[in-house]
């Protein structure tokens, strides 16, 4: 059966989403009233709320100026942490006064909220700032994934031009992210949330161990943390600048593969290991891919050559650039996918597809004969329908490991559906194409079609859901030390059964070992 939590009873459910991982809670959020008056700034309504306090949109009542202003709560907090806060806080001022610059959000005034009829409030520090339309966060999450977000170049050019300045003043953002990444209703970019910001000493800085996990580098992992705080260096930037560019090019695609923020970290560091490749999105352009690739130099030695300066006078490059789109090109990769000739009967077009000649990852003659496939592709003989291919190839690519590759992915679809998009297993509680549980597909969904819906109906659903759940099964079975020429099998098993099964056991258990001899069957077919 797929992963469930019906007869095996042993597959957990993904580790929790961590979002603004490491930050602080203080209570449920509270709003002041519509009309409420903080000094010289009128509230309106609500416009966000976060792990520190919520967001309004204001203006002045002097001259009607348009601001936000972020009412921080302090009510629930313990003298230290009250303290704490108010450290971010001046932080967060300082800088926006020594860092001025049109790509980076101003903060315009500090006040203490008075308001006896609100006690949870009264108290709270207000931050008056710019007030943007929405965030890049909002943005990626309005945009197909797969496609960049609307006018990406002016985005992350404005971002490298707000990152150069902050380094160059000699501070560090320290949490670069998409929801930090606000825009006017103008078309203003500007970096915001200064509250981590930390000012250099030299070649690095001290910041409280905050951040968030998935735009955090590897080496975050074995910094030391003193009184003073975490050692943070710009490369932190620029690693976040790199996973950040990724998102932006993509829709919001992470470029480590992973159901939840904690998995992706573990990529990650994997990747920094060496033990892992880097396979970034192969609808990006190869020069912007390069780019990438460069800020996510596995090391902070290696990406201390890419300065923000460089990044900012790159991206600017780029920008007028011609746009080229090429497919199946992991960064590390040896050989391209389809790699001899192609004559008149493959035509590639220019979204990376291919006609019904043959393929992704294939090469043809003009006679329709095989010339040379990749290791690990489809073979454009095979019996894996066409209309199936692209989207197995682009699953298969999103995840680092070796193991998990279009064939694997295509032989576990064999023979889990024979490729029957409405096959069913309503006893064991089964259906469609990769035969996803509901409740199980729900915990670990991709919208892999980009309709804004996940149905473990849909193939391009159930299918790039099922790459992201073998991804991991596959990574922690080298965590738990399992035989690597064993890898794949034990990922099949491990999606019939659970992971917990496959460690405990230590290799295929007996009831599964039918199936997973005939995934192989067909796993060795499409290898010839």
């Amino acid at each position: 059966m797929t992963p469930s939590s019906s007869a095996e009873g042993s597959h957990p459910p993904p580790p929790l989403e961590e979002g603004p991982a490491l930050t602080p809670r203080t209570g449920p959020s509270a709003h002041l009233p519509v009309g409420f008056r903080i000094d010289g700034w009128e509230l309106g309504a609500p416009i966000g709320s976060g792990a520190w306090g919520t967001v309004h949109e204001a203006r002045s009542v002097a001259d009607d100026t348009p601001v936000a202003v972020k009412v921080l709560r302090t009510d629930a907090l313990a003298p230290g942490q009250r303290a704490a806060l108010g450290e971010l806080v001046q932080r967060e001022v300082r800088f926006s006064r020594e860092a001025d610059h049109p790509n980076l959000v101003r903060t315009h005034a500090v006040c203490t909220v008075e308001a006896p009829d609100h006690p949870d409030l009264d108290g709270a520090i207000a931050l008056v700032m710019d007030r943007a339309e929405r965030s890049l966060q909002d943005v990626l999450d309005a945009t197909e994934a797969g496609r960049p977000v609307p006018d990406a170049d002016r985005v992350l050019r404005s971002v490298a031009a707000g990152l150069a300045h902050m380094h160059g003043a000699g501070w560090v953002h320290g949490d670069l992210k998409p929801a930090n990444i606000l825009l006017s209703a103008d078309g203003d970019v500007w970096l915001a949330d200064f509250g981590v910001a930390a000012e250099l000493e030299g070649t690095h800085a001290h910041m409280p161990p905050l951040g968030t996990l998935d735009h955090l580098p590897p080496e975050w992992w074995s910094q030391r943390t003193d009184s003073r705080g975490t050692v943070v260096r710009t490369t932190a930037d620029i690693w976040a600048f790199g996973v950040l560019a990724h998102q932006v090019l993509t829709g919001g695609l992470h470029p480590f593969p992973g159901a939840t923020a904690r998995a992706r970290s573990l990529a990650a560091q994997a990747y920094a290991r060496g033990t892992a490749p880097l396979r970034l999105d192969a609808d990006i352009e190869e020069s912007r891919r390069r780019l990438i690739a460069d800020c996510l130099s596995p090391d902070h030695a290696t990406r201390l050559q890419y300065t923000a300066d460089v990044l900012k006078a790159r991206v600017d490059e780029l920008s007028g650039a011609p746009r080229r789109r090429r497919r199946l090109v992991p960064v590390v990769a040896a050989v391209l996918a389809g790699a001899a000739a192609v004559t008149g009967a493959l035509m590639l077009r220019d979204d990376g597809g291919a006609d019904d000649k043959g393929g992704p990852g294939t090469s043809a003659t003009a006679t329709g004969s095989t010339v040379a496939v990749a290791a690990g592709e489809i073979p454009p003989d095979s019996d894996v329908p066409k209309a199936l291919r692209p989207v197995i190839v682009k699953a298969a690519h999103r995840c680092t490991d070796k193991e998990i590759t279009p064939i694997v992915l295509a032989a576990m679809l064999k023979a889990e559906s024979g490729f029957d998009a409405k096959a069913a297993r309503p006893a064991s509680e089964e259906f469609g194409i990769a035969m996803w549980t509901p409740s199980v597909f729900r915990a670990w969904a991709v919208d892999g079609d980009g309709d804004g819906d996940k149905d473990h109906m849909s193939p391009p659903d159930a299918i790039s859901t099922m790459s992201l759940y073998v991804c991991w099964l596959d990574q922690r079975f080298k965590e738990a030390g399992l035989p690597e020429k064993d890898l794949v099998k034990l990922v099949v098993a491990g999606y019939r059964t659970s992971d917990r099964t496959i460690i405990e056991e230590r290799g295929v258990p007996e009831r599964v070992r039918p199936h997973v001899d005939k995934v192989m069957r067909y796993l060795a077919d499409y290898e010839r």
